[in-house]
């Protein structure tokens, strides 16, 4: 294997999976060989990279030359042979900086969302030609750019799934963590993680837990509010039902893998998720899974093994969160194959060794 110097760019001013997937390229592709980063100025992702050496370029929606003159700069000034982004926005920058870059690197794309319609005007024709290599994250994102990107002008299309790795969690934080939220030995844990907003789902969470009716039961809700006026709608909901003492909301935190610890149950409710890493990092902490039968899952959990998978309806949430509560064999059963899935399918360290010789060797 020939060691390349490779470009990780990613100009999103969000902080969600996407983007610290550029932290994890980074930190395994530099044990290889050269890697370099670029990302937006005083961007979420900027300050999320701390001490990893990066440069800055600002993306521009409706002038992309200046942009892609600035990233064809630091192409050829460091060298690059294979720019990989993960940003779908940033195609058409980065395709224009190896148009005007001396190099001509090669383009890799980490594909992290689905595709919806056909890409066959010549604006997308154009794009996808010059992009040697698009990796998807799962099989179902595969299928869906062989459909909708014309043969004759697709990438190469490779599946590497994502992984995780095991997290060191703060002990005397997890103990403070139950103080605060009120948790008791005999409290069963529901948690849910990720953006507030309508289709992440935590409403259906909500509703499952009324229907459960069982007093013994919490539910955390980690993660910000996209809008603050739909936090307010799913509060209101609380007090209506009558659930103030058992649904607490505790906004952003970094110590996700802390709250994770408090879980009996994580569920994830999004109406379609591409792939779902909390899927597997609850797994791997040993949490069983209740998650959509919808997009990644459906590729993550073998039903009934090693997780739950449900219609989508809070009706059928509490009853699979109901027979984790009530069955503590199939309880212990899904804790340990979850484990053990996770440790052969999606651990981190073999995912990304995997991706990174599909980008040096079939880019």
């Amino acid at each position: 294997m020939k060691n390349k110097n490779i470009l990780e760019v990613c100009l999103s001013g969000g902080l969600g999976g996407l983007e610290m997937f550029v932290a994890s390229c980074y930190e395994n592709f530099s044990k290889e060989g050269s890697c370099n980063v670029v990302v937006a100025p005083k961007s979420k992702l900027d300050n999320f990279l701390g001490k990893i050496p990066r440069k800055r370029v600002k993306r521009s929606k409706f002038f992309p030359l200046l942009p892609a003159l600035k990233l064809a700069k630091i192409i050829d000034e460091n060298e690059i042979d294979i720019v990989h982004f993960h940003w779908n926005k940033d195609s058409i920058t980065v395709v224009l900086a190896k148009v005007f870059s001396k190099r001509k690197p090669k383009i890799v794309q980490s594909r992290h969302m689905g595709m919806t319609r056909f890409k066959d005007d010549f604006f997308h024709r154009w794009v996808y030609k010059n992009i040697a290599l698009i990796h998807a994250v799962t099989d179902e994102v595969a299928a869906q750019l062989r459909k909708y990107i014309p043969q004759d002008s697709s990438p190469k299309i490779q599946r590497v799934y994502l992984g995780v790795a095991e997290k060191t969690v703060d002990s005397q934080k997890v103990t403070l963590l139950r103080e605060k939220y009120n948790i008791k030995d005999d409290t069963f844990v529901l948690g849910i993680v990720g953006r507030i907003e309508k289709p992440k789902g935590q409403y259906k969470v909500i509703e499952a837990l009324h229907l459960l009716k069982n007093p013994k039961m919490k539910l955390l809700v980690v993660g910000a509010a996209m809008q603050e006026s739909y936090l307010q709608e799913l509060q209101d909901e609380v007090v209506r039902l009558g659930l103030q003492g058992q649904v607490v909301f505790t906004g952003f935190t970094q110590d996700v893998a802390e709250h994770m610890q408090l879980f009996d149950v994580n569920v994830l409710a999004t109406e379609h998720e591409t792939f779902g890493l909390v899927v597997i990092e609850a797994m791997l902490a040993g949490v069983p899974v209740v998650a959509t039968a919808k997009g990644g899952p459906l590729e993550i959990i073998d039903d009934g093994v090693d997780g739950f998978l449900f219609d989508g309806s809070s009706k059928d949430l509490a009853e699979k969160v109901n027979r984790l509560y009530r069955d503590k064999k199939v309880y212990g059963m899904m804790q340990k194959a979850g484990i053990q899935k996770v440790k052969e399918k999606f651990d981190k360290e073999k995912q990304l060794t995997e991706l990174y010789d599909i980008i040096i060797n079939k880019s």
